[in-house]
């Protein structure tokens, strides 16, 4: 009796047993299920099987633990340890599936930190909020602007500011430093990251010194809210041909969390068709003097000033004047360059010369040497940072940020190792920021699977057939109106910039194609392949300027003025030139009514008053501007402004006859 008594517990026992792990084995294999549903476009049909197989199996499962009453003790301990393998194999698969998931998944990060400051001058009595009574203060007019709005707003309501302090606003944060600094105001509101977005401008080297933080103040916002781009492709099917920016960002932090556009100085535009695997690569030149598209009357200024209002207004900038949609964006920082490329185990690229920059937490300083070699992740940020000691500076340095990132895409292809390939993307998914939607980012598999198939028929080369594009332009010394200085502009030339955005559109499908019915070539040269936007084109496009009139007698600036077709009016009598007023080198489509001309009323000229002397305005210019030159980013000889016909914005011959003066 007892003896029946305890196999009757023992089978009770077993039973307990066996719906429990009947339960585990349910509950893992629907986790399993729910994350592999998740992975939508990725082998739908391979997908569903796997998901078929995981419910028949349950199905199974709940009919053997059903019926076990009738089977031998033996066969029920082994349907345990088939449901415990299950259950392992299953929580395995749904778990590495839940951390690359999630991974992808916060590579679009829904919240930016932005953070903004007030500033004063260091000499300036105000030292803390409690400071702040009876002042001028500047902020931006842009109720959209995270940082130059919506959080001062939010300081000026906590402190209670507008009770007693006069509210400036301003277009932009150029014009707001100058008259901080000329002490027209007496402190700003500003992004956080204020000194890396003027500190390469001469006469701002040192705002770090110069000025001091009052308050500063982040706020944790979806980017949504702040950003009309965030949701504007959301719905867009990765296999239909798509733009997207890249952007290098200009920050030291670990993790890309925080906003970090303020110094957008690495751009770089691609199409791609996924259909044809045809990509084309702008590279953009950071001093490009383009129209701003968030600055209300839409001035022209230098690109890369529209990254420290935000992600949208770059993108928008952009946008108009290519003519071209925006699909999405990716921005990675400096030490997520380093950690990608340490994670694939270097990239290998040819190295023209000896190069040296700082690293990417700015305390030291790194070299590489000529030829063809390894890279490790330091090594390839000297290789796509440094210009200065390049022949053709800022676009040597564009050139090599692409070749570093084909260098990337070509040995992510090699890459097997499970434990690498989370390295990289735990990597991605820490210093990369996008608009992609996961579902967008999942669907690239399909591109990568069309890529390998290829490889299997194709030499490497041909995976990919990747148009280079080129915009050709010249430099030019322009008097900037918000900063108040003459700055180094790159002028892209109208022909070049027609033929980039033909090129991009024909790839997007947007415009046919147009077959090339001629072609000829020599055997005794080599054959090099067309970089479209390079030209030769006949013609250049500059700005007709405003001269320098300091030194002139008041004859030599009369004719000046009549040839220029510029109203001048003279002070004094006899003499030289001592002052204008207007400076130097102002657009002329952007003056209005006459030029007064200061004379010296001396019958001999004053070394004084010589203008290669006293040009101020020629010299207040990007501390980079001396270096640009030497690097043959444009010609900068005002012949090339002064000899075109009236036109705000005019095409002139490549070699044009210099003025007499």
């Amino acid at each position: 009796m007892a003896k029946h008594k305890d196999e009757k517990e023992k089978k009770k026992g077993l039973k307990v047993v066996q719906l429990f792990f009947l339960i585990i084995a349910i509950a893992t294999s629907l986790f399993a299920i729910y994350e592999i549903f998740l992975l939508n476009s990725i082998e739908d049909l391979i997908r569903y099987i796997i998901i078929g197989v995981l419910l028949i199996i349950d199905l199974i499962l709940i009919f053997k633990v059903k019926s076990s009453k009738k089977k031998k003790k033996t066969k029920r301990v082994f349907l345990v340890l088939f449901m415990i393998l299950y259950s392992c194999i299953c929580g395995v698969i749904g778990g590495a599936i839940f951390y690359v998931y999630g991974q992808i998944n916060s590579i679009n990060k829904v919240y930016v930190t932005y953070s903004s400051s007030l500033i004063a001058m260091k000499d300036s009595e105000i030292n803390d909020i409690e400071d702040v009574s009876d002042l001028k203060i500047g902020l931006l007019s842009d109720k959209k602007s995270p940082e130059g709005y919506i959080i001062p707003n939010d300081i000026i309501k906590e402190y209670k500011l507008k009770d007693e302090n006069d509210m400036v606003e301003y277009d932009d944060y150029s014009t707001m430093l100058v008259d901080l600094y000329a002490e027209e105001i007496d402190c700003m509101f500003v992004s956080s990251s204020y000194v890396s977005m003027f500190s390469n401008i001469t006469g701002y080297e040192n705002i770090d010194t110069d000025t001091k933080v009052i308050i500063s103040k982040d706020k944790k916002m979806k980017k949504a809210d702040t950003s009309d781009n965030e949701t504007a492709s959301s719905g867009k099917n990765i296999t239909e041909p798509f733009t997207i920016l890249l952007m290098g960002i200009d920050s030291t932090d670990e993790v890309l969390t925080k906003n970090a556009v303020a110094n957008g100085d690495t751009l770089i535009l691609i199409t791609f068709n996924p259909k044809t695997l045809n990509a084309t690569m702008l590279s953009i030149p950071r001093d490009s003097y383009v129209p701003i598209a968030c600055w209300s009357d839409k001035a022209e200024n230098k690109i890369t000033h529209a990254a420290g209002y935000g992600t949208d207004c770059m993108m928008n900038t952009i946008e108009n004047y290519f003519d071209t949609d925006i699909d999405y964006y990716a921005k990675i920082n400096f030490k997520g360059l380093v950690k990608l490329v340490d994670a694939v185990g270097g990239v290998e690229v040819e190295v023209p010369k000896r190069l040296c920059t700082d690293n990417s937490s700015r305390d030291g300083e790194i070299c590489i040497d000529a030829g063809w070699q390894t890279l490790n992740g330091e090594q390839a940020l000297v290789f796509a940072r440094n210009r200065h000691d390049l022949e053709n500076g800022d676009f040597g340095r564009a050139q090599h940020q692409q070749e570093i990132i084909m260098a990337l895409v070509n040995k992510m292809k090699t890459i097997t190792d499970v434990s690498k390939f989370m390295d990289i993307l735990n990597t991605i998914s820490n210093s990369l920021d996008t608009n992609l939607t996961t579902k967008q980012i999942l669907s690239f598999y399909n591109i990568g699977k069309d890529i390998l198939k290829k490889s299997l028929s194709a030499d490497e080369a041909e995976l990919v057939n990747i148009q280079q594009l080129y915009l050709q332009g010249v430099g030019q010394m322009i008097y900037d109106e918000r900063i108040r200085l003459v700055l180094w502009d790159y002028i892209p030339n109208n022909q070049s910039r027609k033929d980039i955005i033909q090129a991009m559109k024909v790839n997007l499908e947007l415009e046919d194609h147009e077959t090339i019915k001629e072609f000829s070539f020599s055997i005794n040269e080599p054959y090099e392949k067309k970089v479209i936007g390079e030209g030769p084109y006949k013609t250049s496009n500059s700005y007709k300027l405003l001269p320098n009139f300091v030194g002139d007698s008041e004859a030599q600036a009369r004719a000046s003025a009549s040839r220029l077709g510029i109203n001048v009016t003279f002070k004094g009598t006899g003499g030289y030139v001592v002052s204008q007023s207007v400076p130097a080198n102002k657009r002329l489509d952007k003056l209005s009514g006459s030029v007064e001309l200061v004379l010296s009323q001396n019958t001999t000229k004053d070394d004084s008053t010589d203008k290669k002397n006293t040009d101020k305005d020629k010299t207040d210019n990007d501390k980079d501007n001396d270096e640009d030159k030497d690097e043959g980013l444009g010609n900068t000889d005002e012949s090339e402004e002064k000899d075109v016909p009236e036109s705000p914005k005019v095409e002139v011959t490549e070699t044009p006859k210099a003025p007499d003066e």
